[in-house]
């Protein structure tokens, strides 16, 4: 997306008849505020924690799961994209009714039907298995251990139950880091689903690969990716059996730098559908974003480093558009980044009970209409 001086903001474009409809759920990187949008884009009801919000779900209770922002001191993991120090679950008022510490934990999470949560971290790679990490390159700052990915079981007291370690189940031959990439860690694992028989699907931005791990064993089902995505985001299993992602395509080989989203059939081996500007280059995303496929069958894509979320049918077309007014502090510089967004249904049993409103925030939806820019201070805490 063109970044213009005066660029659009709030909503830029809806068409009731295509688009599903429904509230979009999303938060600002860096930010201490979750925003609930109508169809009409305005705000209608906001969450707030005193440690961030950066990464969000809406649970089966109607509750938010949410990680906060990174810790202060994590041994320097605080220092890499995805970092995060809480894991809380907050009501419709925003008061924390569990929370899960972890400074090591990172980007993705997923709460499982008997309550336990699947918790995304870093852990060091033992040394000894350092040599036997292929691709990369090396900088003076690699830290000695590198960090590798872990997944850790929590049950509802916090208590690990179990933990999957990277190094015991993937392949040193065949997962290979990137070559623009440095030895800081190994795989960089940035979404984590499940699928219907339990098993997981991972996907691990710098070795280019989607996984699907048995959810038993931990050994590794099937990979795919390298040659084929590059730095891809949000694996998701589908309905039909496929999965979803967002190839942010950074470091794509042979080609210009531009994202898409990808319908894979792992079952072919193929790839079944895709979205991808028809400007190739108007459409990217070196960071985050997302992507969910609706029940109309339209998809909702979260182009992160832009805070833009859009929704298009199966033909490609533009049917919602939204650009996030919030430009917030971060190590890349001033950004309305979005790591991830979601669609909820107008009727989600999720939102019974509740009455999302645009009166409370008036004045703040005003602001946003006049493509106001908005900043630290508007993202402090809800309008009430």
């Amino acid at each position: 997306m063109t970044w213009i001086r005066n660029r659009p903001l709030g909503l830029v474009y809806r068409d009731p008849a295509l688009s599903e409809g429904g509230y979009t759920l999303f938060c600002s990187v860096r930010g201490h505020t979750a925003t609930l949008l109508d169809p009409e884009g305005r705000v209608v009801h906001r969450w707030h924690h005193p440690q961030g919000i950066q990464h969000l779900h809406l649970l089966e209770n109607g509750n938010l799961l949410i990680q906060t922002l990174p810790p202060e001191d994590a041994g320097g993991a605080e220092q890499i994209g995805g970092s995060a120090e809480v894991l809380a679950e907050l009501d419709w008022e925003s008061r924390v009714v569990w929370e899960y510490r972890d400074v090591l934990m990172h980007h993705d999470y997923v709460r499982m039907g008997d309550g336990h949560h699947l918790v995304v971290a870093w852990d060091k790679l033992p040394e000894e298995l350092n040599h036997r990490v292929q691709g990369g390159h090396h900088v003076e700052d690699d830290p000695r251990p590198m960090w590798a990915d872990v997944v850790k079981e929590i049950d509802p007291a916090g208590e690990i139950v179990r933990e999957w370690r990277s190094w015991e189940h993937l392949s040193f031959e065949e997962d290979r880091i990137c070559p623009l990439e440095s030895h800081k860690e190994w795989t960089h694992t940035n979404s984590i689903d499940l699928t219907p028989e339990g098993d997981w699907l991972m996907s691990f931005r710098l070795t280019d690969t989607v996984a699907l791990i048995d959810g038993r064993s931990g050994e590794v089902k099937w990979r795919w990716g390298p040659g084929e995505l590059s730095h891809q985001h949000c694996a998701s299993w589908l309905e039909n059996g496929h999965l979803l992602l967002f190839d942010n395509g950074c470091h794509r080989r042979r080609a210009p730098t531009f994202s898409r989203v990808v319908e894979f059939d792992p079952e072919k081996r193929e790839i079944v559908w895709n979205y991808l500007d028809r400007t190739i280059l108007g459409f990217y995303s070196f960071m985050g974003s997302g992507c969910e496929r609706l029940a109309s069958g339209n998809t909702f894509i979260t182009e992160s480093a832009t805070g833009r979320m859009f929704e298009v049918t199966p033909e490609r077309e533009t049917v919602w558009e939204w650009v996030s007014p919030w430009v917030l502090p971060s190590r890349f510089g001033p950004t309305p980044a979005v790591f991830r967004a979601h669609r909820i249904a107008a009727d989600d049993p999720r939102l019974a009970g509740r009455s999302p409103s645009p009166e409370p925030y008036e004045t703040l939806n005003r602001r946003i209409a006049a493509h106001e820019v908005l900043g630290e201070e508007d993202d402090a805490c809800p309008e009430d």
